[in-house]
């Protein structure tokens, strides 16, 4: 089955309509489409929550995930943003990946200083890969989504110790 001009001008629709959605890579057997919104930045934009103080500790990391790796949180059971720390949050619901493809090394690790413009993870979307940035410079201290795992739309995703003070 192949795509005709049709289909493609209705996902353009879609993707124009799509509030949050700044970059997306669309691959179609041969058909590639590459779509950046309103010159975003490259590697598209995520949802970064300002510094606030904390009511509580984030939990800690499950007995089945890696050190420094949590279970998704439940949404009525979501971590306070400790002071210091970038919430970057799920632009969209999908599934959150943390390496560019299955056997790959992962964008990030915990501990590791990443700065604005770096791909932190993907989230997919129908087949769609949406890029996450980190949005500030810092260091990654805690990563609360589980890879291969659904993400709901704000959920935290992976906590930055910002480098600004």
């Amino acid at each position: 089955m192949d795509l005709t001009h049709n289909d493609v001008q209705n996902i353009l629709k879609i993707i124009d309509e799509a509030e949050h959605l700044e970059e997306i890579e669309l691959a179609y057997g041969d058909f590639r489409l590459h779509v950046r919104r309103h010159g975003a930045p490259a590697g598209g934009g995520a949802m970064h929550e300002a510094p606030a103080p904390a009511a509580s500790a984030v939990p800690p990391a499950t007995a089945s995930a890696p050190p420094g790796v949590a279970a998704a949180p439940r949404a009525h059971a979501e971590p306070a943003v400790p002071e210091g720390m970038v919430a970057i949050r799920a632009p969209m619901l999908g599934t959150f990946y943390r390496a560019p493809s299955p056997g790959e090394k992962p964008f990030v690790e915990l501990g590791q200083r990443v700065k604005a413009s770096d791909t932190i993870c993907l989230i997919e979307v129908m087949k769609l890969f949406n890029s996450i940035t980190a949005g500030v410079d810092g260091r990654i201290a805690q990563i609360l989504a589980e890879n291969a795992a659904l993400v709901e739309y704000r959920q935290i995703l992976i906590l930055i110790e910002s480098d600004k003070t």
